[in-house]
């Protein structure tokens, strides 16, 4: 039987984070799980998931202070499953998107949904990721403008193991997992909107906005990733 592993990321994440919970857990079975990988909460974000006694929700501590790619990493590393899903803290997952992109899996080894972009109240404000980031396969594209975004993704337990350890210099995990996908593996997206990908002042990331870095910084963001991705050919 195919175990499940979704994997979340929390840091004061008490806002939303039982919505997004009461969305995952029935998509999956009994045999699969969530791994929580808490990154130092002060508010009752671990209180909330506590209170679900639900087996199934396994919560890990990070030692890793505002680090989105390092919390992520832990949880990564604690997961069982044979599919693994990365998921926000503060979004909401779809009816049918579990068993959507596993279906999607049996002939590729990652692939990535697109979603609506909402804000807090869950109000539209793009109905297509996709259409912002132009999204699609291929190395080169995504290189050089991801399309890859954490939230959306699912993957084999074989891209995780050739993902893992991140290296320590990668600028996000998501593109890092993508472009490993695009490299050694089958990819693919599936243009379903799938997730509530919401957006706020407390948002970790700005997938899908304008990037706030100069052509610089940007330049150097991508040469890391080559050379961390030529290590993995060794």
């Amino acid at each position: 039987m195919t175990k499940i592993s979704v994997c979340i990321a929390t840091h004061n994440g008490e806002k939303y984070i039982r919505e997004q919970i009461d969305s995952i857990l029935p998509q999956l079975s009994v045999h699969d799980e969530i791994i929580v990988s808490d990154d130092g909460s002060t508010d009752t974000t671990i209180s909330i998931l506590l209170s679900y006694r639900d087996k199934r929700i396994k919560i890990v501590e990070c030692s890793w202070a505002n680090s989105p790619i390092k919390n992520f990493e832990n949880a990564l590393n604690y997961c069982s499953g044979d599919i693994i899903f990365l998921s926000d803290q503060d979004d909401i997952w779809l009816a049918g998107k579990a068993k959507t992109m596993i279906q999607a899996l049996e002939t590729n080894d990652l692939v990535m949904s697109d979603c609506y972009v909402v804000n807090e109240k869950l109000q539209p404000l793009h109905q297509s990721l996709f259409f912002i980031n132009k999204a699609r396969t291929g190395f080169w594209k995504n290189l050089w403008k991801n399309s890859y975004t954490g939230c959306c993704m699912a993957f084999s337990r074989k891209v995780l193991n050739k993902t893992l350890p991140f290296p320590k210099d990668i600028p996000m995990h998501d593109q890092w997992i993508g472009l490993v996908g695009e490299l050694f593996f089958r990819t693919t997206i599936i243009n379903k909107k799938l997730t509530l990908y919401r957006r706020h002042d407390s948002t970790a990331t700005r997938t899908g906005y304008k990037s706030s870095y100069d052509l610089i910084s940007k330049i150097k963001f991508r040469f890391k990733l080559l050379k961390n991705l030529i290590l993995l050919y060794r």
